[in-house]
Order: structure tokens, then C-alpha cells, then sequence
């Protein structure tokens, strides 16, 4: 096909490899580059026919034709990578979260508005059956007012996540380059919350770091309470300290015309639906996670992510998650942080 949108690629894990095999079996998409500092011969690239290079500078400035760079490099590069993709004159697709801080975001949206290029947040939770199903009710009031929202999402990342071959992982669990379990695992669940429910305020919240102490810079575990800014209460339960395997991520919605919950290990079942004079309808099977061996992550939705690029880029479709939605997840959990840091801070005085 002619005219295909030529991708490029910075960082060379799991991630980037899925975003690999997407664009190579989109025939909409071409890939032309690959970029990681770990040696090529180091990372199982075969599959992948790209040219590589071992970083980032010099795949910028290597004058190869390309339209959109994908950052798939630790979270606390995010918004760095962005920068001199759009700097260079790139459309980005940025894998969660968009950065680590607010201010970051708010440097990488005005860089693309000045560029008139697109930033595309990956949060592919939003194409599950489940997800787009809750959207619907929701916009339509089916639920009438909103009174509570509950999120848990309790998942194991114990020693097989943090360490490989006995040596403590370079970048997972550091406060610079993680920066956290509502960045790294569960910022997908609190942008399903801001994409249905809109802002939060009045947050309170209590932490605790039960079993990754020899092995993260942050906690573990936390308990939120907030109020959203159009109505009602909510509440964020979270925890990496299962016991071996993902337990639940789910949200459970009470209205003054019904209540539903969303559950399963990744919010992909419906488990409850009591609406008035509402039938529940049958939705299309959603894609299973991600699996990276000793555990498990989000739905594996990139294909749709793809194709709203390519759709975007050609005219066809408005973009699905752009830049001042991950940067409103960002925010939201950087206000979750802050208030977990001056507890700290108290406990330390």
C-alpha cells in the first residue's frame, strides 16, 4: 500500500516490541527504526526488519524518513524522548505514563502545539468491551447521579518483576525512572476513572510499603478517598503486594438509577449490572492481557491504538487520547504523591 505511516522506535523491551509487531501487521504502517542502548545482538530483534541505532540522537539526526516515534523507554524518559522527537519535527506515541511530573507535561504539549504535531498517550484499557460499554452508560445517564465510584486494583509484583538473574532490576522501582505503582501499573485504571468521571478533588489517602521494601524506592500499597469535581465520592484501593499472582482490578459504580461493577483481573468482566429498565447486552470478547511471563499486565489493545494513528494521520478520525488527557492522569496522581510525600515528611519530623 502507498502512503503507510513509517514508525520509529526508542526502547526495545516488551513494550517496544509489541508496538513492533503492531505496526508490522498494520498495512497502513511501515517499520523503518528501531533505537535502543542495550547492544542489537542483546535483544531478540530478528523478527523486526529495521534499521538500528543505539540512540536516540543518532536516530534523529540521521535524516531517515519517518513520521511517528514511539517512546517505549522507562517512564522518567517519557517526556524527555518526546521532546526531541517533536523537536525534530516527529508525531510521538508515548507509552503511560506521558511523564513523571505535571511540568513536564505541560513543556511537552506546548512543544507539539508550536510543532503542530500529535502526541498519542497510550492508555489502551479504553478499547475493552467493558470499558467502551461503561463509557456509554455513563454519557447517557443511564445510571442517573453518580453517587460512588470504587477502584481496586490488586496485583503481585514481588522479586521476579524487580530482579533478573539475581540482580536488582536498572530501572524498575526507582523513584527517577519508575516513579511508582499508580504510574508503572495502575495509572491505566485512574485514566479510565478521569475518561468516564472526570477530575477529583478533596484527596486524602494512607500508604504503606508491606513487602518491596529490598526492592523499591516507593510504596506498595495505598488507600484514596476523593470527591469528583461534577458529583459524588470515590475511593482508590491499590496494592503490588499479592501474594504470586494479579488478584482484581475492578470498579464498582452506585447511581440513583442503578449500580454495575467491572471486574475480573484486569477490569475486562462485567460482574454486575442492576440498572432501571436496562437489559444488559451481550459485548464482543475483549483481548486477553499482556503476558510477560511471571505476571501479567493491561488488555492487549495496542492494535486499536495503532489504528487511531494511522487514522488520525490520514484525516480520517479524531485522536482517542492526546496530550492534555495524560497529562490530567499525571496530575492526578502527582496530587496523590504529594500528599503521600508530606506524610512522610511528618513521620520524619
Amino acid at each position: 500500500m502507498k502512503n503507510k505511516i513509517k514508525f520509529a522506535i526508542v526502547g526495545c523491551g516488551y513494550i517496544g516490541k509489541r508496538h513492533a509487531t503492531m505496526i508490522m501487521d498494520n498495512p497502513e504502517s511501515k517499520l523503518v527504526a528501531l533505537c535502543d542502548i542495550e547492544p542489537e545482538e542483546s535483544l531478540e530483534l530478528s523478527p523486526f526488519k529495521a534499521s538500528f541505532f543505539s540512540s536516540i540522537t543518532s536516530l534523529l539526526e540521521s535524516n531517515l524518513d519517518f513520521d511517528v516515534l514511539c517512546i517505549c523507554t522507562p517512564n522518567g524518559l517519557h517526556a524527555e524522548h518526546a521532546c526531541l522527537a517533536l523537536d525534530a519535527g516527529k508525531h510521538v506515541v508515548v507509552e503511560k505514563p506521558l511523564a513523571l511530573k505535571k511540568v513536564e507535561c505541560e513543556t511537552l504539549l506546548y512543544k507539539a502545539l508550536s510543532a503542530s504535531k500529535q502526541v498519542f498517550c497510550v492508555m489502551q484499557n479504553r478499547y475493552s468491551p467493558p470499558s467502551v460499554w461503561l463509557k456509554n452508560i455513563i454519557e447517557n445517564h443511564l445510571l442517573g447521579d453518580i453517587f460512588m465510584v470504587v477502584i481496586n486494583c490488586f496485583w503481585n509484583r514481588d522479586d521476579r518483576y524487580y530482579f533478573k538473574n539475581g540482580k536488582k532490576h536498572v530501572w524498575k522501582g526507582t523513584q527517577d525512572l519508575d516513579g511508582g505503582v499508580l504510574f508503572t501499573q495502575f495509572s491505566h485504571f485512574i485514566d479510565i476513572t478521569y475518561w468516564l468521571f472526570g477530575d477529583i478533588k478533596d484527596i486524602q489517602g494512607k500508604f504503606n510499603d508491606f513487602t518491596h521494601n529490598h526492592s523499591t524506592e516507593f510504596e506498595d500499597s495505598g488507600s484514596i478517598s476523593f470527591n469528583f469535581l461534577k458529583g459524588g465520592m470515590g475511593c482508590l484501593n491499590y496494592s503490588t503486594a499479592i501474594y504470586n499472582s494479579n488478584l482484581e482490578s475492578s470498579i464498582t459504580i452506585i447511581g440513583s438509577k442503578g449500580s454495575v461493577k467491572v471486574g475480573g483481573q484486569y477490569m475486562n468482566e462485567v460482574e454486575y449490572c442492576n440498572i432501571e429498565n436496562y437489559s444488559m447486552p451481550e459485548l464482543p470478547k475483549g483481548n486477553s492481557a499482556n503476558d510477560y511471563g511471571g505476571y501479567k499486565g493491561s488488555a492487549n489493545n495496542h492494535e486499536y491504538v495503532f489504528e487511531n494513528v494511522i487514522d488520525v494521520l490520514k484525516g480520517r478520525k479524531s485522536i482517542n487520547t492526546n496530550a492534555l488527557e495524560g497529562l490530567k492522569v499525571v496530575d492526578i496522581i502527582e496530587r496523590i504523591y504529594n500528599l503521600r510525600d508530606r506524610s512522610c515528611l511528618k513521620l520524619i519530623e
